[in-house]
């Protein structure tokens, strides 16, 4: 272990993710007489920061800069005064994975939901019918963090014809290649067990709009009452956002969690690579276009649109890769002058093209 921790404060810490790369990182600010703590809630300019001498309340005025993806959040690991009212987080340590989506403000701003995930558990309800572009909307972002994506279809007893729900699950599974995917209800157990184990190594983020299920399924994952649970609606299964802030809490089993409000938006954000997983059989069929640039739309000799045809890939799946690759590529261009000056040269090139096209099937007349 290292020494720039003591023994004992650094096996307090241990149940949060603790170990001793985290304690190397921190080695120069125990020399400032700082003390390290996980941030488990961050409201109005101000932080809970687990230690190990209990939680403590502390300011984040010095770690506030004007990027709001380097503002900290639940998940990280701070360095804190150790004494001062108010005190003070002095500076947070680099973080392993960051899950970033896009604000829906005008600005295109990123913003940091958590930070240090090493499971992204999304939370699908089976009370309504299945959106699959959501969920690889959910997973593209998940990839992209840097964490490892897992799909939990919940309130599995609404479903209790076996063939229907094994349908379902294929369905998903389909949508999300290279992804565990598991049935469970709270109301029943099934599959909590599962769960519980898969999330007892490393720290997890609970994700899904609201009415998934997501408190109810942290309550069955902590064995108690701890998050409140409203009901969702009949008509379309959404619910009100029972969680409002992103809490961190340590699991009974082992692991860590961090449940989150339901996400209205899910924007993408700088998440090509993520898209690229999410959608791997396509980059996999695209490997053998015979264009390398092939935009699979009408291109002689595009694999991808020869799979749509021979049933191999389904259109759907197609169609929702071009919308999130678009997407994203939108959010880049904003805020990098460089692929927005790309994007504006590419478009008068295809406009000119189509232009000297149109003149040429009316016989050179305009």
């Amino acid at each position: 272990m290292s020494s720039s921790v003591s023994h004992s404060r650094a096996h307090a810490l241990t149940a949060l993710g603790w170990d001793d790369a985290w304690a190397a990182e921190f080695a120069p600010y125990q020399a400032q007489g700082l003390l390290p703590g996980r941030v488990v809630r961050v409201d109005r300019g101000q932080c809970d920061v687990m230690t190990a001498d209990g939680t403590v309340r502390a300011d984040t005025a010095f770690v506030t800069p004007h990027d709001p993806l380097r503002v900290i959040c639940t998940g990280d690991w701070a360095a804190v005064e150790p004494a001062g009212n108010p005190r003070y987080v002095k500076a947070y340590l680099p973080r392993r994975t960051a899950f970033v989506r896009s604000t829906s403000s005008q600005r295109s701003e990123g913003q940091i939901l958590a930070a240090n995930v090493d499971h992204a558990v999304i939370a699908v309800s089976l009370a309504v019918e299945l959106d699959l572009g959501r969920i690889e909307r959910f997973l593209a972002l998940a990839w992209e963090s840097g964490a490892q994506p897992l799909v939990v279809l919940t309130k599995a007893d609404l479903v209790p014809d076996p063939v229907v729900l094994a349908h379902l699950v294929q369905d998903v599974e389909t949508t999300a290649p290279g992804v565990q995917v598991l049935t469970v209800s709270s109301l029943t157990g099934e599959g909590t067990d599962v769960l519980s184990a898969v999330v007892s190594g490393g720290t997890s983020v609970l994700l899904g709009v609201s009415g998934a299920g997501k408190s109810t399924l942290a309550n069955a994952l902590l064995g108690a009452e701890v998050m409140e649970v409203q009901e969702a609606r009949d008509v379309d299964g959404k619910g009100r956002h029972t969680t409002t802030t992103r809490n961190l809490l340590a699991l009974p089993g082992g692991g860590v969690l961090i449940d989150t409000p339901g996400l209205r938006g899910v924007g993408l954000w700088d998440a090509e690579s993520g898209v690229g997983q999410v959608f791997s059989e396509i980059e996999d069929y695209a490997a053998d276009c015979r264009f390398h640039d092939c935009a699979h739309v009408a291109e002689p000799g595009c694999a991808v649109l020869a799979a749509v045809e021979s049933g191999a890939l389904a259109e759907r799946r197609l169609e929702s890769y071009r919308k999130l690759l678009r997407e994203n590529q939108r959010i880049v261009a904003k805020t990098d002058a460089r692929l927005r000056s790309e994007l504006r040269r590419d478009w008068r090139m295809k406009t000119a093209q189509g232009r000297a096209n149109y003149s040429a099937k009316r016989g050179g007349r305009v």
